[in-house]
């Protein structure tokens, strides 16, 4: 197997190249092609992940339809042979991971709920016993589940800096504060179903992030959607509070590379085969298990 690290549509126009996804310019519309290219410490590496941006397409294309009825999406379609004639040439390097979506005007905030107490969020409560302003109760550990869920925005980085934590009274001054009030509340509706269909599954969804956009009809939900890449997965048989949880997504990577004590510098290394078959059968286990089908390659 090969991973697809970059993509050349020929004369459609690149409108940039993000850590995993290529965008491109398809008329009044956008076409998203998710790459293999798999990112680490905010470092794309030099070895991808075979069939990953295939694994988060197809991912997200079955939430799109799971929450059609809480909120419209961004997808036009997904099917290559519906996208215009001039990309079909092209077919070897889209089928499967792309997407052909309305262009909107994206709220310039990361949407996050939260479930469980991990990540950033923990390393914020055991300085303040609070997530982006929100109290919590005292005693909980990494990996503990909240009294409910909450909602944490945080900036949208630029330049591949991390995002960063802020209040809701800091997304008011961001965005107005009906949208602010509603992207809250779709955050939520969309994370509680999610979250039971998850665990329906086997799975916890500790966290997860969210992009939405507004076009004329209103606001939509946009980007990737509760994939491996955006949301923290852990199995629900294995939870157990106290400390960093196994997660679905690119853990083996993480710990490759603080074994090697790369310096978190460009350029980033490669990976060796054996954490890169490990990491392809994590993402992949994550897609069967939701999904409940196999890939489409």
């Amino acid at each position: 197997m090969t991973a697809l690290l970059t993509t050349n549509l020929g004369a459609t126009p690149l409108l940039g190249r993000g850590k995993v996804r290529d965008l491109y310019a398809v008329d009044d519309a956008l076409l998203m092609v998710a790459t293999d290219r798999i990112s680490a410490f905010d470092h794309v590496l030099a070895t991808g992940i075979p069939d990953k941006g295939k694994i988060l397409t197809q991912i997200s294309l079955f939430w799109f339809d799971l929450l059609k009825d809480v909120i419209p999406n961004h997808l036009i379609t997904a099917e290559v042979s519906d996208f215009p004639a001039s990309l079909h040439p092209y077919v070897d390097q889209l089928r499967g991971r792309s997407m052909l979506v309305k262009r909107a005007q994206m709220f310039p905030v990361e949407c996050v709920a939260r479930g469980y107490l991990a990540g950033s969020g923990w390393k914020e409560y055991r300085v303040s016993r609070s997530v982006c302003g929100i109290a919590l109760p005292p005693g909980l550990e990494d990996g503990s589940r909240l009294p409910e869920p909450i909602f944490t925005p945080a900036t949208k980085s630029e330049g591949g800096e991390h995002d960063v934590n802020i209040s809701f009274a800091e997304m008011e001054g961001i965005v107005s504060p009906t949208e602010a009030e509603e992207l809250r509340r779709l955050t939520l509706q969309i994370y509680r179903r999610a979250a039971e269909h998850a665990e329906q599954c086997g799975l916890i969804l500790a966290d997860t992030k969210f992009e939405f956009g507004r076009i004329a009809q209103g606001i939509i939900l946009a980007d990737e959607v509760l994939t491996p890449d955006s949301s923290r997965f852990w199995d629900g048989k294995t939870w157990k509070p106290g400390g960093a949880q196994p997660s679905f997504d690119k853990q083996f990577v993480r710990d490759y590379l603080e074994e090697i004590q790369w310096d978190k510098k460009a350029p980033a290394p490669g990976l060796p085969g054996e954490v890169v078959e490990r990491t392809r059968a994590k993402y992949l286990e994550a897609f069967r298990r939701l999904t409940g089908s196999e890939l489409q390659s």
